[in-house]
């Protein structure tokens, strides 16, 4: 065991947050769509390396700024979500079997960025990748603040939306109970597109944020479902705050475990703290 510095561990804490704020902005939606919509949509992790690699196009190739191509990323995959919503529901998918149908097109879309952009490692050069603030002994990279930004901001405007407003607390009824939010006039099904579209727009912006930050393959899709995942169960499902919160306390953990032993046993952090609580509080996760 490694004992490290003052200053190397305050490095890895604030490393570590930044990787579990995008462990929890990728969490969200997925925690929103098997939460409230009851699907266990695999094909969220897919959108968001698709929304990376278009970003890595649009920036690229076309010149636009990383950030700029929300604009465009953003109601494109609201439409996408929508669509995949659509089908699911058309088809009655039950709940398990949306786990196998989203499987599916987690294959097809990843068959689909490697046909376009290859399996070779890709990397987007962007000017936030050069600067990185600095703050006494520690360094703040930028592309991981603008996801911490991002993550923190969202997961909050999305908590205000489902509790603060009327259209958030039809949603929430109409996940709770769908037959009394009909009989007072819910209309569930265009809610539950309307859901389903900001579940695929959060994807989107997610990827924004792993093209910013992080060499991307079309492989690396599936590895980041288990340790999501965990964020999901841990923050609970259907809560906006709870994947950011469980994110980041995966994030830290798992960052502190490297600098103090060695990087193969940060993966047996998240599944450790997971197994944990389903033995502690098995409700937790409900």
């Amino acid at each position: 065991m490694n004992i490290p510095s003052a200053t190397l561990l305050a490095q890895s804490v604030l490393a570590g947050l930044f990787t579990g704020a995008l462990y929890g902005l990728l969490g969200l939606g997925l925690s929103l769509s098997w939460g409230m919509l009851r699907q266990i949509n695999l094909a969220h992790f897919a959108l968001a390396f698709l929304g990376a690699y278009l970003t890595y196009e649009l920036s690229s190739h076309h010149g636009v700024d990383p950030l700029l191509t929300l604009v465009i990323i953003v109601p494109v995959f609201f439409v996408l979500g929508v669509a995949l919503h659509w089908l699911l529901t058309r088809f009655r998918v039950s709940p398990f079997n949306s786990l196998l149908v989203t499987f599916g097109v987690t294959v097809i879309i990843e068959a689909l960025i490697q046909w376009v952009w290859t399996a070779d490692f890709r990397k987007l050069e962007s000017s936030y990748a050069q600067h990185k603030l600095r703050l006494g002994p520690l360094f703040l990279p930028v592309p991981e603040l603008i996801t911490l930004g991002l993550g923190v901001t969202i997961s909050f405007a999305v908590w205000i939306v489902l509790r603060r407003t009327d259209l958030g607390k039809a949603m929430r009824a109409a996940a709770e109970d769908a037959p009394i939010a009909a009989a007072f006039g819910v209309n569930q099904s265009a809610l539950a597109l309307m859901l389903s579209g900001l579940n695929a727009a959060l994807a989107g912006v997610a990827g924004v944020c792993i093209a910013l930050a992080y060499t991307m393959s079309p492989s690396q899709i599936y590895a980041w479902i288990g340790v999501v995942f965990a964020a999901v169960m841990l923050g609970g499902l259907g809560r906006p705050l709870g994947p950011l919160i469980a994110g980041c306390i995966i994030g830290v953990t798992e960052a502190v475990t490297m600098a103090v032993t060695a990087p193969s046993w940060a993966p047996l952090v998240s599944f450790s703290l997971l197994m944990a609580v389903l033995l502690v509080r098995p409700g937790r996760v409900a």
